[in-house]
């Protein structure tokens, strides 16, 4: 007769078992599709959205509609897929919502051609719609390509290869998409903007699809996930971290942080071209060498051992940059719009300062309490995705609006673009450094952390 405990002793010692490079790479590709449509989602969606014909306040609409359902999602699917498991089933299901409806939502408006007619109303309805599917299979994908790392091993090393590989195709979906963009801006000059948006979407979901197969192929399904949580400790209450004066401090500079690079990103493909009057390829040149440089800086960070001195004073050291870029956008005139590239370096840099360290605070609010971290990392996620689409909301509105002529006697007035742009990220950093002074952050414990998180954003 077969003793249930042996098994379970047995398949526990296979998940102590280093995991082969097959299996670590097919993982990683996993979370591609999310990646890349991700990053075309906030930079081109309201610059497409304009470009065919609706107004900024029904773009606005689009948006937020879009990063609702994200952050309603993400509270709720967490939960069900902790009691019902089948996480391959969830990640499949996820991308087969992401792939058909990102097609919709850079393709033509599908209620608008089945009522046959084109109103304002059916068509941010139509773009609207898809937008929230969109998301809602985002978010699926996410928590459940996520989910799987504490499942598929239980070896320390093995889940550092694998959350460092999910970084690693996260990289290279950002500078594909970019690469992407790029290369559809100069070869087809001749043609629609409408549909050079649609060519750099539908080439996205197409490479990113490819790697969902690989994913869903190479990797196996967890066969049990009783040990992605210590059972012997008991599920921390959600009143237990708001008591804590840390939980709001984090919680603020992780949505000021997300509210900087988020916010940057959707208006930048706009003040490139309609404020400093570049080339169409600047829009996918700007982000790319910010990317890089994040990149670059993000690479560098990893090897720093953290104190919460050396937390607060990289954290500062980005928002300070971020302040002067954002001055620097604010007064960069047209015809010196060669700058711009200058800026973006120090952009990519800030960007990767105040991205890792905020991160970073995070681990250090959760500690030991590994029971209630998913409420944490899931509370900060639904925040962050809300107040970054009222932002967008508020400042998409006013996308329109007469130009602020300057009160300096300057030959040039602000737009509303760069405004966003310059002042919203460089005053979020500044109330973010504030908050991140006042915080007393204890010494996180950087010999059993290593720091892998910060490049999954």
């Amino acid at each position: 007769m077969v003793n249930m405990r042996d098994i379970e002793t047995s398949n526990d010692g296979l998940l102590d078992e280093p995991l082969g490079r097959v299996s670590i790479i097919s993982y990683g590709s996993g979370h591609m599709l999310n990646d890349i449509t991700s990053s075309c989602w906030f930079t081109y969606l309201l610059v497409f959205l304009t470009d065919v014909g609706l107004s900024p306040g029904d773009a606005a609409i689009v948006m937020l509609s879009g990063q609702l359902a994200d952050g309603f999602t993400t509270i709720f699917v967490g939960e069900l897929m902790d009691r019902f498991g089948h996480f391959k089933l969830w990640h499949a299901g996820g991308s087969i919502l992401v792939a058909i409806s990102f097609s919709s939502v850079f393709g033509s408006c599908v209620p608008c051609k089945l009522m046959g007619t084109n109103s304002s109303t059916l068509e941010t309805v139509g773009y609207s719609t898809f937008a929230a599917i969109f998301n809602v299979g985002w978010a699926v994908t996410q928590v459940a390509h996520m989910s799987m790392v504490n499942c598929m091993s239980s070896n320390p090393t093995s889940r550092v290869s694998l959350v460092s590989c999910r970084n690693a195709f996260t990289m290279v979906a950002n500078l594909s998409l970019y690469g992407i963009a790029l290369l559809i801006f100069t070869i087809l000059q001749s043609v629609n903007v409408m549909f050079q948006y649609r060519w750099i979407a539908y080439v996205s979901i197409s490479i990113g699809s490819c790697f969902v197969v690989i994913f869903l192929v190479g990797t196996k399904e967890p066969g049990s996930i009783r040990h992605c949580v210590d059972k012997s400790l008991s599920r921390i209450s959600w009143t237990y971290w708001f008591k804590k004066v840390l939980y709001y401090q984090v919680a603020l500079v992780y949505t000021l942080t997300r509210l900087v690079t988020n916010v940057s990103q959707a208006f930048l493909a706009f003040y490139v071209i309609n404020d400093l009057e570049m080339s169409q390829s600047s829009k996918a040149l700007v982000p790319a060498i910010i990317y890089i440089c994040s990149l670059i800086v993000s690479v560098i960070l990893q090897e720093t051992r953290w104190s919460s001195w050396r937390l607060k004073l990289y954290f500062s050291a980005g928002a300070v940059l971020w302040i002067l870029s954002g001055l620097g956008i604010v007064f960069l005139p047209s015809r010196m719009h060669n700058l711009m590239y200058a800026i973006s370096i120090i952009i990519g840099a800030a960007n990767a300062l105040m991205t890792v360290t905020s991160i970073s605070m995070e681990g250090v609010l959760v500690g030991e309490d590994l029971n209630g971290c998913a409420f944490v990392y899931g509370s900060l996620s639904f925040v962050d995705k809300v107040s970054c689409g009222v932002v967008l909301y508020i400042l998409e509105s006013y996308q329109g609006s007469t130009e602020i002529r300057s009160n300096l006697g300057t030959a040039f007035g602000y737009s509303i673009t760069r405004l966003g742009l310059g002042l919203v990220p460089a005053v979020c950093s500044l109330l973010s450094s504030i908050v991140a002074y006042t915080m007393d952050l204890p010494d996180p414990d950087t010999r059993r952390r290593p720091l892998v998180e910060p490049l999954l954003v």
